[in-house]
């Protein structure tokens, strides 16, 4: 049975929020223990939904072990330490203020473990902003993506967080490659999610540079959707969407083939159908209406069209792609049920753990102390103290009981 590329490593995580749970999402599939600490009120994405966990909880913290501590406590800081000193790795994304105030920096973590690999996402790297605060959509709107996607006009973010999943890609990049390089100098790792969104706007940076030396003015390169027809969402007769991609000559003449339209020379190139755009789009939308969704996959799918359906998220694991092993594992939490992506490596992970729920606040906290050598007396008096807290399993997780939503529905 596959236990995964990082088997025996262990990997301590004061996330918030996405970017390091999910980085250490990904390390615990890999294989790593992940012992998530969290304060006494719990990590933010507990208490977003009714009360309860959000999907961001229940996605990126499957298969961690949960440690409650107060670290601003004397008890707390010192099961800290222990538990630093037997550590791989360490991976945050807090601020760099709160950072020095708990005592979790990397001076203070490579002081109890010379070799621990540290990882810190935080809003900027060096630079005048290092020591500021950033989050997802403010990366978005200094980096060019807010200015170009715009709903009537506003500045816009995209929806979901993918800087912060990108940020939490780079950093287990880093942690991987400081593992393989074992160099001491790549074990204090910073990575900023601004810098990180810069990466990320690479391509269209250099558009705007290359449009402004060639037309001497700047000018943002369009998406393919506005500026190719054809390239885009379009409504079936049975009101089902699909998106088509047609980025060449030949994309479109397979298209014309595939729904009947006749042949035209003077459209036959992509510099003719962007004069007549008006033109060829009233030609694409009334062409995918004649048809029914799947009459039209079917012709499309024969031809070598490239089309998929757009489809609500409560659909999305239902298809047989998604459902085809290796895609998708079922969980149970508490009394719900759920399905979540793995992974897309299957080669790489740890199999054994993939149905393991996200923990309760605390859940492993006892456990975990007295694999740190406490024994029961001096975990009794931590928790009285209320340096570190055991699991609550009466408490609902959710303000709406699931015998309501069943009647509600």
């Amino acid at each position: 049975m596959a236990k995964g590329v990082l088997a025996g490593k262990t990997v301590v995580e004061l996330g918030s929020m996405i970017a390091a749970p999910f980085a250490t999402h990904i390390l615990q599939q890999l294989g790593a223990e992940v012992i998530k600490i969290e304060p006494p009120a719990g990590e933010t994405t507990r208490k977003l939904v009714r009360g309860g966990p959000s999907g961001s909880y229940l996605a990126f913290n499957r298969g961690k072990k949960s440690l409650c501590l107060d670290l601003q406590s004397d008890g707390g800081r010192e099961i800290f330490r222990k538990l630093i000193a037997r550590t791989d790795i360490v991976l945050h994304n807090l601020s760099p203020s709160a950072a020095r105030k708990l005592g979790v920096t990397f001076e203070d973590c490579d002081a109890l473990n010379p070799q621990i690999v540290y990882c810190h996402v935080k809003g900027y790297g060096a630079g005048p902003l290092s020591e500021e605060v950033a989050s997802n959509p403010i990366a978005e709107a200094a980096t060019g993506v807010m200015f170009s996607n715009r709903v009537e006009g506003r500045p816009s973010r995209l929806g979901p967080s993918y800087h912060d999943q990108f940020a939490g890609c780079y950093a287990v990049i880093a942690v991987l490659s400081a593992l393989l390089s074992g160099e001491d100098d790549k074990r204090n790792i910073a990575l900023g999610l601004y810098e990180t969104g810069l990466h990320i706007a690479a391509r269209d940076l250099l558009g705007v540079q290359l449009k402004s030396q060639l037309l001497g003015r700047p000018e943002t390169e369009p998406s393919a959707e506005f500026s190719m027809p054809g390239y885009g969402a379009y409504e079936t007769r049975d009101g089902r969407w699909i998106y088509l991609v047609m980025l060449t000559d030949d994309h479109w003449r397979k298209f014309c083939q595939a729904t009947d339209i006749p042949a035209d020379p003077e459209l036959a190139t992509l510099r003719a159908r962007r004069r007549e755009r008006p033109r060829v789009e009233a030609m694409v939308r009334e062409a995918v209406a004649r048809y029914s969704y799947a009459d039209l996959a079917k012709s499309l799918a024969a031809h070598g069209v490239g089309f998929t359906e757009i489809l609500s998220t409560d659909r999305v694991l239902t298809t047989p792609q998604a459902q085809s092993p290796g895609k998708v594992t079922s969980f149970g939490f508490s009394d719900y049920a759920f399905q979540s992506p793995d992974f897309p490596l299957p080669a790489l992970i740890d199999n054994t753990q993939l149905a393991a729920a996200p923990p309760l606040l605390g859940a492993d906290t006892a456990a975990l102390l007295a694999g740190l050598g406490y024994d029961q007396a001096q975990i009794d008096a931590l928790f009285s103290s209320g340096a570190a807290r055991p699991a609550d399993e009466s408490a609902p997780l959710w303000a709406l009981p699931k015998s309501r939503v069943r009647a509600a529905g």
